[in-house]
């Protein structure tokens, strides 16, 4: 009988299947990675933005 977990996503050590980490330091990285992730994402957004901006501007005046 095969035991059923998954794999922390930090460090990848088989965890249960009701965990998200293996441990508070590895929440902790986990949490780290999706903050830095929201903020890259929200910067793209940002710059993406003010190019199309400048871009109508450009096409309009």
């Amino acid at each position: 009988m095969t035991d059923i977990h998954k794999h922390c996503p930090v460090c990848n050590t088989p965890i249960p299947l009701d965990e998200t980490t293996c441990s508070p330091k590895c929440q902790k990285v986990l949490r780290d990675r999706q903050a830095q992730m929201k903020r890259s994402r929200m910067i793209l957004f940002v710059v993406m933005v003010i190019f199309i901006l400048v871009f109508a501007y450009m096409m309009f005046f």
